[in-house]
């Protein structure tokens, strides 16, 4: 993804920054941009959402991206990354608001608005998570890991089983080669099994 700085002569010292924390063990790692985080979990019968493992944030990394954005606000790569940063710790609320920021600056980034739809859900905020998603849609309706969080939101957040199917067959249909398709396929079983409880 092509980088926003308007001067990047003005930013030099962040690379010296970001690698001086990782070497004084302040930094876990950089975190790679569209990197599949997107992924909710698999379906679980809790109506909560469940979340992934928590890794550490890199407050100084954390912090360069603040002060990216403070001298250049439009630069969405560094809104990204911060956000990344902060949903691999589980802090969903900060990422959701960078995720919105990126997501303003390049309203055309799929990636970014399908992980903004899947910190949403991880937030607790089903409808805006979904929301989120058909904004996604609208950009690339055949979008394979919208499709799966549509389907896994749609179960677990809002127990529209036959939504949930709906989505995770369009999903085999127009990504017949999807990697995950074996759990896709089960998760479309369980989804029939729980309609066919209700009726």
């Amino acid at each position: 993804m092509r980088e926003r700085y308007e001067n990047p002569a003005l930013y030099a010292w962040i690379p010296w920054t970001i690698a001086t924390a990782l070497v004084a063990g302040l930094g876990g790692y950089i975190v790679a941009v569209e990197n599949g985080r997107s992924a909710p979990p698999a379906a679980s019968s809790a109506s909560a959402p469940s979340v992934p493992s928590v890794a550490p944030v890199s407050e100084t990394q954390l912090a360069a991206y603040r002060e990216i954005l403070a001298r250049d606000p439009k630069n969405a790569q560094a809104a990204i990354s911060a956000g990344n940063l902060l949903y691999d710790a589980q802090r969903y609320p900060e990422a959701i608001a960078f995720y919105q920021q990126a997501f303003a600056l390049n309203p055309g980034d799929i990636n970014v608005s399908t992980d903004l739809g899947t910190a949403l859900w991880y937030a607790g905020r089903a409808d805006e998570s979904l929301a989120q998603y058909q904004k996604s849609l609208a950009l690339n309706a055949t979008h394979g890991q919208t499709l799966f969080n549509v389907g896994i939101v749609r179960a677990d957040g809002k127990r529209d089983y036959d939504g949930a199917i709906a989505s995770w067959e369009e999903l085999l249909r127009t990504n017949p080669s999807y990697p995950e398709s074996a759990k896709v396929r089960s998760l479309i079983g369980d989804a029939r099994s729980k309609t066919a409880a209700a009726r």
